[in-house]
């Protein structure tokens, strides 16, 4: 007899991700315009060293070269129980897009002070997707501004919340 799937079990949502590691300074650092999903082509000692959750993606950036995005300088340590088949730590890696997506981002950074940066990395029905975002640099004074923002919004719901418990 077949078992019967219940009638929320086939729908997917945002929350099936696994992350690894998420870059917080780069939406501190940039102006993210537009972001994309992408795969991203990994040896398998990659892959096991992902699963034990180290990953870094501080430093990273992606570029083109010929038609094709390869993500550079983004930290995954050696797998530990590797042997001489592991992996370099930094090495470049290709992502995965389709050609509208490319050509698209291709022709967004052709702006002067765009870039590409790499925003999370994380599993997907068991395979490892990494989140880009084409980025403009802010400048010193647009981080401050956007600091003392977030900084008075904390206020206002603190002063708000501390309200709320004197009326009850």
């Amino acid at each position: 007899m077949a078992a019967k799937k219940s009638a929320g079990a086939g729908k997917k949502t945002a929350s099936d991700r696994q992350v690894i590691a998420t870059n917080r300074k780069a939406r501190h650092n940039y102006l993210i315009l537009d972001t994309y999903e992408a795969g991203i082509s990994l040896m398998g000692t990659e892959v096991k060293s992902l699963r034990e959750g180290h990953a870094s993606l501080v430093d990273g950036y992606a570029t083109f070269y010929r038609d094709e995005l390869f993500l550079e300088q983004v930290y995954i340590p050696e797998y530990l129980n590797g042997s001489w088949t592991n992996h370099a730590s930094r090495r470049r890696r290709k992502l995965l897009l389709h050609r509208q997506e490319l050509t698209k981002i291709a022709r967004q950074i052709q702006e002067s002070g765009h870039t590409i940066v790499p925003l999370q990395l994380y599993f997907k029905d068991g395979r490892v997707k990494v989140e880009i975002g084409v980025a403009q640099g802010k400048r010193d004074y647009d981080k401050r501004q956007a600091l003392r923002e977030k900084q008075d919004n904390r206020e206002a719901q603190r002063a708000m919340r501390m309200r709320n418990r004197r009326a009850a």
